[in-house]
C-alpha cells in the first residue's frame, strides 16, 4: 500500500471582519473587536493564509484536517465567509473540520456553525440529521474522529470542554474501533495539556484517561498557535499529540509564522509508520515573498 498523506492546518482566523452593527458588540464581542483592531488584524493576514493553502494543494494530500478557529467574533457574516473559504480548501469529502472556541465566541450564534456541517458530518449521518460530536469518517486506511471542545466562555477566557455526553460517546465509539485496522486520528481544537488555565481543556484528564484505555494513533489540535509535540499514554504505547501555528499568522512575540503539518502514513508490519513534515514560513522575509518551505521532518511512530 502506498503512503497516505494527511495535511493539518488550524486557526486561520479569517479576516477582514465584516461590517458590524453596534448591537453586535455587546459583551465579549466588544473585547474581541478591540483586540482585533489593536493588532490581531495585522497578525492574521489573508495573503499569508492563501499562500499556505496553495502550498497544501501543491502537495496533493489525500485529506485535509482543519482544527478550528476559522473566524474571530462569531458574527453571522463570518460563518458565511468561512463557508466560502472552506470550499476553496476542498470538497467536504476531502476536508474534515472541528470547531474552535472562536467559532462559538458567543452563545446566540452557536447554531450558525451548521453552515459548515458538510465538513463535520460523520459517514453514517444522513442528510438533515442534526450535527453531533464526536463524528467518525473513514477515508481509505484512515479513520478520523472529530470531537468538539468549542463552547462559549466568559470574557478573557478561552477554555474548552467536551462534556460527559461527548466523552461517553467517544468511549463507546473507540471501543468499537479496537479491532479496526485503520490508522485512527483524533481531531480536537484544544490541546490536551496547557499551562494556561484560561485557555485549557477543562476535562482533559477525563479524555486522557479514556485514551489511555482506548487509544488512537495520532491526535491533532490547534488553539495555542505554536509548534507542539506532546506524548500521552495509550493502551499500546505512547500517543503523539501535534499542534500547529495559526495558518494565517505573521511572526509576533514568541509566536511563529504560519505553518501546517503534512503527515505521511504507511503500513509497517502489524502497525503504522507516520512521518511528520512541517511546511511553513521560515521568517518574515519569506512571508513577504510568500514562499513556503520545508522546515523539518520527524518520525513519530
Amino acid at each position: 500500500m502506498t503512503a497516505l498523506t494527511l495535511a493539518h492546518l488550524s486557526d486561520p482566523h479569517l479576516g477582514p471582519l465584516p461590517p458590524l452593527r453596534l448591537h453586535q458588540l455587546a459583551g465579549k464581542r466588544a473585547i474581541g473587536y478591540l483586540n482585533w483592531k489593536r493588532g490581531r488584524h495585522a497578525i492574521h493576514r489573508r495573503d499569508v493564509l492563501d499562500a499556505l493553502v496553495a502550498d497544501i494543494k501543491a502537495q496533493s494530500p489525500d485529506h485535509i484536517a482543519v482544527t478550528g478557529d476559522l473566524i474571530n467574533l462569531a458574527l453571522p457574516d463570518e460563518f458565511t465567509q468561512a463557508r466560502a473559504w472552506l470550499s476553496q480548501v476542498g470538497a467536504p469529502h476531502n476536508v474534515t473540520l472541528v470547531p474552535g472556541n472562536h467559532d462559538a465566541y458567543v452563545r446566540p450564534t452557536q447554531k450558525q456553525i451548521s453552515e459548515w456541517e458538510d465538513y463535520m458530518r460523520g459517514d453514517n449521518a444522513g442528510e438533515g440529521t442534526p450535527l453531533s460530536f464526536p463524528f467518525l469518517r473513514r477515508r481509505g486506511p484512515l479513520t478520523l474522529i472529530g470531537a468538539s471542545s468549542s463552547v462559549p466562555t466568559r470574557p478573557f477566557m478561552a477554555t474548552g470542554r467536551l462534556g460527559p455526553k461527548q466523552l461517553d460517546a467517544l468511549d463507546r465509539g473507540l471501543s468499537q474501533l479496537e479491532s479496526d485496522p485503520n490508522f485512527r486520528v483524533l481531531l480536537i481544537h484544544h490541546p490536551l495539556s496547557s499551562k494556561d488555565s484560561y485557555k485549557r481543556l477543562t476535562d482533559a484528564d477525563a479524555l486522557l484517561d479514556l485514551l489511555k484505555r482506548r487509544g488512537v494513533n495520532l491526535i491533532l489540535h490547534g488553539h495555542d498557535h505554536i509548534h507542539s509535540t506532546m506524548w500521552f499514554d495509550g493502551p499500546q504505547g505512547r500517543i503523539p499529540a501535534i499542534g500547529v501555528p495559526s495558518a494565517s499568522a505573521m511572526p509576533h512575540r514568541h509566536y511563529p509564522p504560519a505553518a501546517y503539518n503534512l503527515f505521511s502514513i504507511t503500513p509497517d508490519g502489524n502497525g503504522w509508520r507516520c512521518e511528520q513534515q512541517v511546511r511553513g514560513f521560515a521568517d518574515q522575509a519569506a512571508i513577504e515573498r510568500k514562499e513556503v518551505s520545508e522546515l523539518q521532518r520527524t518520525q513519530l511512530i
